[in-house]
């Protein structure tokens, strides 16, 4: 077992996003054309997860394009996958929404849950003010704050 890890880990992806049923995505995937390469995105809502967090983990994302209901399958470690965006967030109280293929209008909405998502940004060093500079902004105020002292 210990073997087969071993031979799958450097396959595995590092930096997927911890998706969940309800969650509203955008999937960015490479796509060739004869001799070009662009990226073609789906959004839609994951109805499915499967497989944890295997080689072979899979979600399923459903849209309703021009009145038909379109899903895909996308297996999450695949290497023409360049990232995956959560939109938003979704409440719900189960792991599979495969009720939602029936539902239409406003069954088929899911209450919004509060989601603030962290990118992962280089925080910038404090500059070093020269004493004379400090002086200059002290000097210069506006006229609000000359009036409250």
């Amino acid at each position: 077992m210990k073997r087969i890890k071993d031979i799958i880990r450097p396959f595995l992806k590092k930096d997927i996003p911890n998706i969940r049923p309800g969650d509203t995505v955008k999937v960015f995937q490479k796509i060739k054309e004869k001799d070009k390469e662009k990226t073609q995105t789906f959004k839609g809502l994951v109805i499915a997860r499967k497989h944890r967090k295997e080689i072979g983990a899979t979600i399923t994302i459903r849209r309703v394009i021009d009145g038909v209901g379109v899903e895909r399958i996308f297996p999450l470690h695949l290497p023409t996958i360049e990232k995956i965006e959560i939109l938003k967030r979704s409440k719900v109280r189960r792991a599979k929404l495969y009720y939602l293929r029936k539902a239409k209008g406003k069954r088929a909405r899911l209450k919004r849950k509060e989601f603030v998502q962290v990118m992962a940004e280089e925080k910038p060093e404090k500059e070093v003010k020269e004493p004379s500079q400090e002086k200059q902004e002290d000097e210069i105020r506006p006229r609000q704050e000359i009036n409250k002292e």
